[in-house]
């Protein structure tokens, strides 16, 4: 980390990682913070079961990194990336039938 930080700024960054709607590249742009320092912060400030139940909640959501939002948003570029009725992509499931 660039320097240390004040208990307001540390406060500040646990809000808004705790935010589902908060990227981590939004929390970069009003921190400086990266992801890899944030995933610091939370572990060393939360309690290790807190930790733990806001990995599983951060982990794949889609709306804490924005590249992944802006991709759900635009859905599939192409039609045979479209999922079959068990949610399978059509190219994984052409591969089974064969």
């Amino acid at each position: 980390m660039k320097s240390p930080l004040t208990p307001t700024q540390i406060s500040n960054v646990i809000r808004l990682d705790w935010e589902d709607r908060t990227t981590f590249e939004e929390i970069q742009e009003r921190t400086g913070l990266v992801e890899r320092e944030v995933v610091t912060i939370i572990r060393l400030e939360l309690k290790p079961s807190s930790f733990r139940m806001w990995r599983k909640r951060v982990s794949g959501r889609v709306t804490k990194h924005r590249r992944l939002l802006e991709q759900r948003l635009a859905g599939p570029a192409h039609e045979d990336e479209l999922d079959d009725e068990e949610g399978v992509p059509a190219r994984r499931a052409q591969r089974r039938v064969r």
